[in-house]
């Protein structure tokens, strides 16, 4: 059966607006104030609505520590926690954020005191060019207090949303499994 043309819109030049095209939104142009709390200091911030979460903490606050990797939430190179919970930063509004308690691998742990993962990650070389390191030890401080599996496997696939792309996951386990060995086990 032979195709039918699709018919062609006619276009003509007027000065009335398209009845079809959407109503500019009422933020279009203005910032949205919003406090959050950022590795225990207090922060307002006064953002275009469209600011993610990373691009606020690395070109607003100047935490550059937390990376922008893929910026689609697939590498998890941009992982920090909020409200205690992991999240790919990339993938969250600044201005969702408001009220928020954000921790970033700033916040964790001091030269002078390591956070424990930390320390593991340099004894057991969890990291080859370091790019990834500061998501995967971010997620590894959160899966510390999280119900999953004492084995290896189980430690796998609750890191399976950070990539490495010089393939320390190994080492990485190693690192994760010698301080979850320290802790005593929730039953």
């Amino acid at each position: 059966m032979p195709q039918r043309p699709v018919p062609q819109a006619k276009t003509t030049h007027t000065d009335t607006p398209n009845k079809l095209a959407p109503a500019p939104s009422k933020t279009d142009g203005a910032n949205i104030t919003f406090t959050m709390t950022v590795n225990g200091q207090s922060h307002k911030l006064s953002l275009d609505p469209r600011t993610t979460l990373l691009d606020a903490l690395r070109e607003h606050l100047h935490l550059t520590g937390t990376k922008k990797g893929c910026d689609h939430g697939q590498c998890g190179a941009c992982t920090v926690h909020v409200n205690g919970r992991r999240v790919n930063s990339c993938l969250c509004f600044a201005a969702a954020c408001d009220g928020d308690t954000i921790t970033t691998i700033e916040g964790i742990g001091e030269v002078e005191a390591l956070h424990p993962l930390q320390a593991a990650f340099v004894e057991c070389d969890g990291y080859q060019c370091g790019y990834c390191t500061a998501g995967q030890l971010m997620s590894a401080v959160a899966l510390l207090d999280e119900p999953i599996g004492p084995s290896d496997e189980d430690v796998r696939e609750a890191m399976s949303g950070n990539l490495c792309r010089c393939g320390a996951y190994q080492n990485i386990v190693e690192a994760i499994q010698s301080v979850r060995g320290s802790k005593p086990s929730a039953k």
